[in-house]
């Protein structure tokens, strides 16, 4: 199953490294990702495969929202479903 991870806020050293190792911890592939700085706002969405990881989505759901509260973000992760749905109302 695949999911999309969201991340926003002010741009600060180390934010792609903290993401990325939570998602390795996890055993969670990262697909696609793009990322930008836009006055400052450091804005990125990752494609992710959550098939093989290791923690319940709810759990990594919760890691990341701990993570984004450490480093003063916002992240978001929400089933690819979501938005396939989203693409056929």
């Amino acid at each position: 199953m695949n999911a999309v991870i969201t991340v926003v806020g002010h741009d600060k050293v180390g934010i792609i490294a903290k993401v990325s190792t939570l998602l390795y911890e996890s055993n969670i592939n990262i697909l696609d990702l793009s990322q930008t700085i836009m006055q400052g706002n450091f804005t990125m969405v990752m494609l992710v495969d959550v098939s093989g990881a290791n923690k319940s989505f709810k759990e990594i759901s919760e890691a990341l929202v701990e993570l984004g509260k450490e480093i003063e973000l916002t992240i978001r992760i929400q089933r690819e479903e979501i938005f396939d749905a989203m693409h056929t109302i």
